[in-house]
């Protein structure tokens, strides 16, 4: 079968690879679209420390279910459209044993850890497969990325009467922002260098936006919140700059969530984990309940779909736009690689 595989850091290219034998348990998918993730673009750039090469990358997954194998309920049929989750659990280790299996600390994740989605067929334990009537095989593929910033959300503990100010408004961001907002009906102010971007976060339910280019970050917070500063803070930039804004700008007893990771060291004024007495978290991949939460949202026609693809190419074209996103990735929130045409 034909895949995209990332040869070495910045060499992509079309390759062949054997059709994936399905045994018992398991899901044949026929892949029709996936979209590129950030970490893919970190693959083919050479700054992905979990990735050897050469891999297929792609697990934002839109498929149509081709054949089943003996063990698979009667609901997962042939010709449903599906996605998947892409990660593995162990069952063993401790988040496992705690019931985080999104936190496994052997997960394989498609694409990462292990060859992805970006091939004609992939095979899939039949408890990876999620199934959501009524969905574009556009919207399928964008149920993961949305997905680990509603867990953010979760992480964060968001409720109604919340402000949550979401620092980075990329695909990660938006979901946090969507999460928040669209999920849990918080107020969200989201904060970007780009106007473009802001302008899609207030779409994806941000109620204001902060450029933190053009304003002074700490003064339109303290406006915004009467001095208090936002209850909950969500990190999806992964920059020393905004790793040490979230704690200085969240509100005392407040929850800070970090999403991204920074590429450098950071240095904090620590009395702020302090006094503040802050709640300060992690946050990865995400859960099937955050699959599900993101499903009822797209459901429900509330996040902006077609406003969030940037682009969508062909199969053969697919190593030319990871190059051309490499040499411009502020201007891309996400693309996708349809199989169909």
């Amino acid at each position: 079968m034909r895949a995209i595989e990332i040869q070495s850091p910045g060499k992509c290219g079309l390759t062949q690879r054997p059709e994936p034998k399905a045994g018992p348990g398991n899901v044949l998918l026929r892949v029709r679209l996936i979209g590129y993730c950030g970490s893919d673009l970190n693959t083919f750039r050479g700054l992905n420390p979990l990735v050897s090469y050469p891999r297929v990358p792609g697990h934002e997954v839109g498929a149509t279910v081709e054949s089943v194998c003996p063990g698979v309920p009667a609901e997962i049929r042939p010709s449903m459209d599906v996605t998947v989750l892409p990660y593995t659990t162990c069952g063993r280790c401790n988040a496992c044993l705690q019931g985080r299996t999104n936190a496994c600390r052997s997960n394989q994740t498609l694409g990462i850890q292990r060859d992805g989605a970006l091939a004609q067929f992939v095979a899939v334990p039949w408890e990876k497969v999620v199934v959501a009537p009524g969905l574009s095989l556009a919207e399928l593929a964008l149920v993961e990325p949305l997905s680990v910033g509603f867990h953010a959300v979760e992480r964060a503990r968001v409720k109604a009467d919340d402000t949550v100010m979401v620092l980075g408004c990329g695909m990660i961001g938006l979901g946090a922002i969507a999460g928040a907002a669209l999920g849990r009906q918080a107020r969200v102010i989201a904060v970007d260098v780009d106007d473009a971007k802001l302008d899609l976060a207030r779409a994806a339910g941000a109620w204001e936006t902060i450029n933190s280019r053009s304003q002074d970050l700490a003064a339109s917070v303290a406006e915004l919140t009467d001095g208090h500063g936002p209850g909950a803070t969500i990190e999806a930039v992964g920059s020393p700059e905004t790793f040490v804004a979230a704690v200085d700008l969240a509100a005392f007893a407040g929850r800070v969530v970090y999403i991204g990771y920074s590429k450098s060291p950071v240095t904090y004024e620590t009395k702020h984990f302090i006094l503040k007495e802050l709640d300060i978290l992690g946050s990865r991949n995400a859960t099937a309940g955050n699959f599900r939460d993101v499903v009822a949202v797209l459901q429900a026609r509330r996040y902006p779909v077609s406003r969030t693809i940037t682009r969508t190419v062909v199969f053969d074209e697919a190593p030319h736009a990871m190059e051309r996103w490499a040499a411009n990735p502020g201007a891309v929130t996400k693309i996708q690689v349809t199989l169909d045409a």
